[in-house]
């Protein structure tokens, strides 16, 4: 069923191809996640939200921890407790005022760099082997194209 009309007002529904196409997307985008969550835990004892925490601070030097929140999309509440448990592994530096989340800086420590050096290989050969080999430059461009607008259509 294409639309339906509920309390009077007309809702559109996807139609079976787009359904098919957005159950295969959630599928590949959870399996993706554990898949990455499996080899980082087996090869070097991180998890995928150590990971993207570390790249982020790799890539941006020392932030503030909103910044890195803001950059990952992630809650305060969710980094926080990402943050201490990264801290007590010594994999990051936390600086500033404790009770201020806004004041404070955080940053990969030679630790974090260690083990992101280790973990980013099987990584990558883990995300080239299931997304991109195999695609042609055309369907490369256009997955491009597919993420770029969504995340444009997301932004505030």
């Amino acid at each position: 069923m294409y639309s339906a009309i509920l309390g009077g007002v007309t809702q559109r529904w996807l139609t079976g191809e787009q359904q098919r196409i957005w159950r295969n997307y959630l599928s590949m985008v959870t399996r993706l996640q554990a898949a990455m969550n499996r080899q980082l835990q087996a090869d070097c004892g991180l998890s995928l939200a150590d990971y993207d925490v570390l790249v982020t601070l790799s890539e941006r030097g020392p932030m503030r921890v909103f910044e890195v929140a803001d950059e990952l999309g992630w809650e305060q509440s969710r980094l926080s407790h990402q943050l201490a448990r990264m801290r007590a592994r010594e994999l990051i530096e936390r600086r500033g005022d404790e009770h201020d989340r806004r004041g404070a800086t955080v940053e990969i420590t030679h630790a974090g760099s260690a083990a992101l050096a280790a973990a980013a290989p099987g990584h990558v050969a883990l995300v080239r082997s299931v997304v991109f080999d195999g695609l042609t430059p055309a369907q490369l461009r256009a997955f491009d194209a597919l993420t770029t607008a969504a995340l444009h259509r997301l932004d505030p």
